[in-house]
């Protein structure tokens, strides 16, 4: 899908240098990657004490063989 940004010259060329890509493509398509992933951790983050479990769950039990 073709898109049309208007990114500062200064920004994308930067991104390209420092993260040595080929082209400006790739240097979007690395930050957009990037972004999502950091907004996937603050999602789960945000579980973090949310989870109920059983206090008296034995995993090592769950592991014995028959």
């Amino acid at each position: 899908m073709a898109t049309n940004l208007q990114i500062e010259d200064r920004l994308i060329t930067q991104a390209v240098k420092l993260g040595r890509h080929r082209t400006k493509k790739e240097a979007v398509t690395q930050a957009l990657t990037d972004y999502i992933h950091h907004l996937e951790q603050e999602n789960v983050i945000s579980l973090f004490g949310s989870v109920d479990y059983a206090h008296g769950y034995d995993y090592k039990k769950q592991r014995a063989r028959s």
